[in-house]
């Protein structure tokens, strides 16, 4: 591969340790990193991949029970039989013909996360019902000037949603172009949780389960307990993270002096950003790149995210951090790695705002019980939005097609809830913390605990009906999303 120029600021070539304080490059820099123990190497890191070829992917993904994950025999979920499901690899302009079939005891159905595609029809329609023992034929035209990026599928049929994303539902789907950054290795990490039974089955999730959003005692990597990954002195990796967990909240952090992240939620930042770690809500991304220094042994690992101090239900003290997976570079530099000098453009429309609004989640209770199933001493507790709970017939927001809106999202309750709008996506304009937004157009956002966002939308390219809702997958399911109806101009 063709090796990209190396990073200049102001005229002088970066050496590797300046790197690391100017985070020019956007790489994660493992040299004089903390060493760690040995970890379990798997037969298999990464998901299989399902390439596009002459501007089509045909394919066919089958949900379905029987997997293995952290390497046992399961009856857990997967797409083809392996959760997660194989990597979609497509291009701009390419069309994604791709039939579900499901072998499942639910309805299922399919959602291109994070794409700027067709809401309606056979494309991206969370409102599609695939019953078990039938199948659904997707037609998914990817526009010619999307966006390249990271991306991924799971399942969006109401009700179902948490119980199949936590069973193992779920993959990544890329969008590449010609201008990506050159790296030698191009990786796909997707972050899932659940819990199994001693049988194999995935556990059921109980009344506060569904209420706080269920966090399963197997949290994995491709499938896999701290898998361990190899890297080649002198080369770059990019790392594709996907949290594809149903409701837990990612801190992540690599042993070293700190992350560079090149994008979110699939489209690339104005710069690389240096932080100490990322923070990923369920459905989030966040693009990297490993530069490999020197060799030795370091580690991925998610931090207890704080909210309404979860304990561990076991044990009652805070949940330790989790190890997800191991990094061992090897061998002797031969040369220093190369780094892209640029990042591509982003996708980001712009335009003058042209309407105002605000929608309020919120978590009501009564005495009715209706939620019996939560153990909650007959309480009837449910997530809303602006105070109602989902009804697929019913239009919540209506917009004429080639509005820019902002819209202010309050979180009236004591949990924060990932926002994410589907099809059309956003920019962060504001929030309470008074931080300046990064820029970049994302398609989840975590709203604090009786905190606000503020949002920028350009419903400029689709019309149709469409959804936004909680990530929290159980919290969609039991009422936190709402339609809204993109109206063709007349």
């Amino acid at each position: 591969m063709r090796e990209a120029e190396e990073l200049q600021v102001s005229g002088e070539p970066l050496s590797r340790r300046r790197l690391l304080v100017l985070g020019g490059a956007g790489a994660v820099w493992v040299a004089g990193a903390r060493r760690i123990g040995h970890g379990s190497t798997m037969p298999r890191s990464e998901p299989a991949v399902l390439s596009s070829s002459n501007g089509r992917l045909h394919t066919e993904l089958v949900a379905a029970p029987g997997v293995q994950l952290a390497g046992r025999a399961t009856r857990a979920l997967g797409y083809n039989g392996t959760s997660p499901g194989p990597t979609l690899r497509v291009r701009p302009g390419d069309e994604l013909q791709l039939r579900l079939t499901n072998h499942l005891d639910a309805p299922t159905n399919l959602h291109t996360h994070g794409l700027r595609v067709s809401p309606e029809g056979n494309s991206d329609n969370p409102f599609v019902k695939v019953d078990p023992g039938s199948s659904f034929d997707y037609r998914i035209r990817i526009p010619a000037d999307h966006p390249a990026g990271t991306f991924w599928y799971h399942p969006h049929h109401h009700t179902t949603t948490a119980d199949q994303i936590f069973g193992g539902l779920a993959g990544a789907l890329l969008v590449e172009a010609a201008h990506d950054p050159r790296v030698d290795h191009d990786r796909v990490l997707v972050i899932t949780d659940t819990t199994l039974n001693d049988d194999g089955t995935v556990a059921e999730a109980g009344g506060m389960d569904r209420m706080m959003g269920r966090r399963g005692r197997l949290v994995l990597v491709n499938g896999l307990t701290r898998p361990t990954l190899t890297a080649a002195v002198g080369t770059v990796e990019r790392w594709r993270i996907v949290n594809a967990c149903a409701s837990r909240i990612l801190p992540l952090r690599l042993t070293g002096p700190g992350l560079m992240q090149i994008a979110l939620d699939g489209m690339y930042l104005p710069q690389p950003r240096l932080v100490a770690s990322l923070l990923l809500a369920p459905g989030n991304r966040a693009d990297v790149l490993i530069s490999a220094e020197s060799p030795g042994q370091f580690e991925l690992s998610a931090d207890p995210y704080h909210d309404m101090d979860r304990k561990d239900t076991d044990s009652g003290k805070a949940d330790p951090p989790i190890s997800l997976a191991a990094l061992t570079v090897n061998g002797t530099a031969l040369r220093k790695p190369r780094l892209p000098a640029t990042l591509p453009a982003t996708f980001d429309p712009t335009g003058p705002v042209t309407g105002t609004r605000k929608v309020t989640l919120a978590m009501s209770m009564g005495d009715a019980g209706g939620l019996a199933g939560l153990g909650l001493g007959g309480m009837d507790m449910q997530w809303t939005i602006d105070g109602r709970q989902f009804d697929p017939a019913r239009d919540d927001q209506t917009v004429r097609a080639g509005a820019i809106e902002e819209w202010t999202v309050v979180n009236d309750s004591p949990m924060a809830h990932p926002f994410h709008l589907h099809v059309w996506g956003f920019t962060v304009v504001a929030d309470e913390s008074g931080n300046l937004a990064s820029g970049t157009p994302q398609d989840v956002v975590l709203v604090p605990a009786h905190g606000w966002v503020r949002i920028r939308v350009a419903f400029t390219r689709f019309s149709g009906r469409s959804v936004y809702h909680c990530h929290v997958a159980d919290h969609s399911d039991d009422g936190m999303m709402a339609t809204v109806k993109v109206a063709a101009r007349g």
